[in-house]
């Protein structure tokens, strides 16, 4: 039995499916869930980690059914959620025996083991106030861990993070893998997910396109791509073969079955536009390119309001 199973998730809210018929197994693995704000990544963790209830299908975390046996669920696993979850006017150490006292554990020794794990023993007495972002989010993750979860949910874990901060929090998440957790991860960092996740999960407006590794999810696009930055803004070139796929920054993103044979045409193109041309790469597809290949674009519409939905929590207690 995997740590967790789906069959036919789905959350709808009046007329928005936010997760449609989701089904899924994970274990032992950092598994990433990819996809833009709004697409059902969040609203997905909510789920499986008890805080909403689906509207149709089912959940097992740990073997227990997400519904019926929330309070199991709930003992076994962590989530890290994307806003800030430490207290600033606490010091490191006191933010996590605080976690610890939540979930039974009675053990200093473990808070100051997880506080190493996450490279925190040397500011463990300072405030968090003083504490980089990058730092409060190692924290969270210290909080997390203090009661030893099977499975751990990690939502948009670097956001915010500079590139520094980020590589830390992988590194990171790659020993926990290590020591045989399973690990849910929601990112929008697709560079991050392609080296880090196990496998990965592509959703789309609530429905999941494509799960597998991100290196077989690469080769689903034959071909290469081509990125160019010009002079100025100028308008896609028309060629065959050559396909635009996105926008980068500067820079437009086009693929192509062969470089070599549409670059003539591509380089034509925006001379006759009157561009110059300032940079081209061209490479492999990444996983960007997959996502746009199998979803699309997709606006941030029907993005699940999680601020909203703690303080309908809130009235209701």
């Amino acid at each position: 039995m995997a740590a967790i199973e789906t069959s036919g998730l789905t959350k709808q809210y009046d007329a928005l499916t936010a997760v449609d018929s989701l089904d899924l197994a994970v274990d032992r693995e950092v598994f990433g869930l990819l996809g833009p704000n709004g697409s059902g990544k969040t609203t997905t963790v909510l789920m499986l980690t008890t805080l909403l209830r689906p509207t149709r299908g089912s959940a097992r975390v740990c073997g227990h059914d997400v519904v019926d046996r929330s309070a199991e669920v709930r003992e076994r696993i962590s989530y890290v959620p994307q806003d800030m979850a430490v207290d600033i006017k606490l010091t490191g150490r006191e933010n996590v025996r605080f976690y610890a006292r939540l979930y039974g554990v009675d053990d200093k020794d473990l808070v100051d083991e997880v506080l190493g794990v996450m490279d925190l023993a040397d500011r463990a007495d300072d405030l968090v106030r003083t504490y980089s972002g990058g730092m409060r989010r190692r924290l969270e993750l210290a909080q997390a861990l203090v009661h030893d979860p099977e499975v751990l949910f990690l939502d948009e874990p670097t956001i915010g993070l500079d590139v520094a901060g980020r590589q830390a929090i992988w590194n990171h998440i790659g020993a926990l893998r290590r020591r045989g957790m399973t690990i849910f991860v929601t990112t929008h960092y697709m560079d991050e997910a392609d080296r880090a996740c196990d496998r990965v999960g592509i959703i789309a407006k609530g429905r999941l396109v494509a799960v597998d590794t991100p290196l077989a999810l690469r080769h689903r696009l034959d071909g290469e791509r081509i990125a160019i930055e010009t002079d100025r803004p100028v308008g896609p070139v028309v060629a065959d073969g050559l396909r635009l796929v996105g926008v980068e920054g500067e820079r437009q993103v086009y693929h192509a079955p062969d470089a070599a044979d549409v670059l003539p045409a591509l380089l034509s193109g925006l001379a006759a536009r009157g561009a110059r041309v300032q940079s081209l790469e061209v490479q492999a597809p990444t996983l960007d390119d997959v996502f746009l290949a199998l979803a699309g674009r997709q606006d941030d519409g029907g993005a699940f309001d999680f601020q909203r939905f703690r303080t309908m929590l809130r009235r209701r207690g």
